[in-house]
């Protein structure tokens, strides 16, 4: 592809003058409708070294008012110690821009495949990873715009002994860009194939012909122009209200699982275990998972815990439970709640890949990302094509977490309804567990049924072998954090290879 680039390509100093100006005025024009209809956009520099990224980044911020758009240059991701702590494209997902603003990136998230990856197999699951974010970001209403800078050899050449030989540029120019002219041709492959596999509709790639200055800068100036604009006018144009999720009685999942019968409702609630056994075994479980936690950090291995279930189903109880013995350095609990104001401005798996667990240590999390498919589907907070997307995005992101080698256990708690309101009444009762109950904790129990339903077709879509879902008869709690002990550290055994 690079090859059929025609890179003579350039304009006169009078056009430049003549066109510039007009799309600079236009672009900060831009910006201000983009801020007022919260439409985020991230713009990113790939290219050649030597290809005038700094200066047309430079040409493309000028008319833009700097408190609304942010530069970030990325490293290679295979540089960082501190990186190393977490799945590849985690610090992308803190990088990107909440909505109204810009986000301008020199170098970006393809430093994963373009640096260090020799196996064709291993950049093509980076690939993966990456058409997924950028996926799951456009269609949550980002302006995705990526122009690559593409030279010559001979022109790199020229532009890096001319920096060498000058003093003010020369610490620019070390062994990494030496190395990429002489490699050019097999660099140049690896791009081709980075083009191939992520020009998409959503987030397509611009080849910008680099030699020369004035042409680029205004090839750039005129994409991103176009581009926002495009974004702006479907907008103001769109008068289509929300669509209402239809429910699951006829949908099909992975495999054509048709998600008829409830799993929930066959259940075998009555299960229990006496007080004499739970205190026997609960002791023994504890000290099991605390040395399993060491074995984690050892191997540097992350767990990822999720709790979801009803309310009052024993879900607290269990963490207080899963947690009593271990290390409190090497744990953390997260309760989700409703997302604040800056969290509702970036995608809404934001806040969880920033708490995501470092490596070796534990995140449990007292309700998650599943609020998506569960209180915003039955609150109406989210429409039908954002609760169809969810199921994907959110089996995408677990599975990044798995190749990763995240320990991932999701359990599911269940009581009966006749369990929960003799709950309430307890709490209602009781000085010491008044603050657990709500008007919002009755008003969701109203709409028990749909909640089930919701949770009947969360877990059929995403019980996933990387992260299956564990259901927890609840209605007796001694049995309920027995079985969460026990499920987790087996689950940790079996990964490391523990018998």
């Amino acid at each position: 592809m690079l090859e059929k680039i025609d890179l003579s390509r350039s304009m006169d100093r009078e056009e430049y003058k003549k066109t510039a100006p007009e799309l600079r005025e236009r672009l900060g024009a831009l910006q201000r409708r983009a801020r007022a209809a919260r439409v985020p956009v991230i713009i990113i520099f790939e290219g050649w070294e030597a290809s005038g990224k700094g200066t047309l980044m430079n040409e493309l911020i000028l008319p833009l008012d700097p408190r609304g758009f942010r530069v970030h240059y990325v490293h290679s991701s295979r540089d960082d110690n501190q990186n190393a702590c977490w799945p590849p494209m985690r610090r992308f997902w803190d990088m990107t821009p909440p909505r109204g603003l810009i986000g301008i990136f020199s170098h970006s998230w393809y430093r994963l495949a373009l640096d260090g990856i020799s196996s064709p197999e291993e950049r093509r699951t980076a690939y993966g990873d990456i058409e997924s974010f950028e996926r799951a970001l456009a269609l949550d209403g980002a302006v995705i715009i990526k122009f690559f800078l593409h030279i010559s050899r001979k022109e790199q050449k020229r532009r890096l002994e001319k920096m060498d030989s000058d003093s003010s540029s020369k610490w620019r120019v070390s062994e990494r860009e030496w190395s990429e002219n002489k490699n050019y041709d097999k660099t140049a492959v690896k791009i081709d194939e980075m083009i191939q596999y992520t020009d998409r509709d959503y987030a397509p790639w611009t080849l910008i012909e680099a030699t020369d200055r004035r042409h680029a800068a205004v090839k750039i100036l005129a994409s991103v122009t176009r581009r926002i604009e495009k974004r702006l006018d479907e907008l103001s144009h769109s008068t289509q209200a929300p669509e209402a999720y239809a429910g699951s009685a006829v949908s099909e999942g992975p495999g054509g699982i048709t998600f008829a019968p409830s799993v929930l409702k066959n259940l075998d609630l009555s299960r229990s275990i006496p007080r004499e056994e739970y205190e026997k075994r609960l002791p023994k479980l504890q000290e099991a998972f605390r040395e399993l936690q060491y074995e984690l950090y050892k191997v540097r291995r992350p767990m990822v815990i999720v709790f979801e279930g009803q309310d009052a189903s024993g879900k607290g109880g269990c963490i207080k439970r899963l947690t009593q013995k271990l290390d409190p350095r090497g744990y953390q609990v997260s309760p989700t709640s409703a997302p604040n104001d800056w969290e509702r401005a970036h995608h809404y798996l934001w806040r969880f890949w920033n708490s995501f667990p470092k490596a070796g240590h534990i995140g449990i999390y007292d309700r998650s990302w599943y609020g998506r498919v569960l209180v915003e589907r039955v609150e109406g907070f989210a429409g039908g094509d954002e609760l169809r997307r969810a199921y994907g995005e959110i089996n995408d992101m677990e599975n990044e977490w798995s190749n990763y080698g995240t320990i991932i256990v999701k359990f599911w708690l269940q009581a009966d309804g006749e369990e929960q309101l003799r709950r309430f009444n307890e709490r209602r009762q009781n000085p010491d567990k008044m603050w657990k109950i709500t008007d919002e904790d009755w008003r969701n129990r109203e709409k028990r049924d749909l909640y089930e339903e919701a949770a009947d077709e969360m877990m059929l879509r995403t019980s996933t072998t990387y992260a299956p879902w564990t259901i927890v008869e609840a209605n007796d709690k001694l049995h309920a954090r027995i079985k969460v002990l026990e499920v987790s550290a087996e689950t940790v055994r079996q990964a490391l290879g523990i018998r």
